[in-house]
């Protein structure tokens, strides 16, 4: 069993990865990124978002090390650090879809 302290630091860590995950457009930017490479331009025609705000969130998720850059020439081309951040995502989408489910079954036997 971790002791105490490391578990706290494991689990900020675990926090720390999470807060990537907060903002939609974020999360909307991974996806975007797990179909193939794209630089800020791309990102900014796929999704319909200002530069500038693309730019802020690519910011952060790198800054958290879930996108790594490359550089070709004077373009930077973003891609998922790991595949499996998708994975990640998926799994909290199966969890959100049982909740919506288990919700509209009560709505539904409360109006029967």
């Amino acid at each position: 069993m971790l002791s105490h302290p490391l578990t706290l630091e494991v689990s900020e860590l675990e926090a720390n990865l999470c807060y990537a995950f907060v903002d939609p457009t974020r999360i909307l930017i991974l996806y975007a990124l797990n179909e193939q490479p794209l630089n800020v331009t791309e990102l900014t025609n796929e999704l319909g978002l200002p530069q500038s705000k693309t730019s802020r969130h690519l910011k952060v998720l790198r800054d958290h090390g879930l996108v790594r850059t490359k550089r070709h020439g004077v373009s930077i081309t973003y891609e998922l650090a790991d595949c499996r951040l998708i994975e990640a995502l998926n799994l909290l989408r199966a969890v959100l879809h049982d909740q919506l489910a288990y919700k509209a079954n009560m709505v539904s036997e409360m109006q029967e």
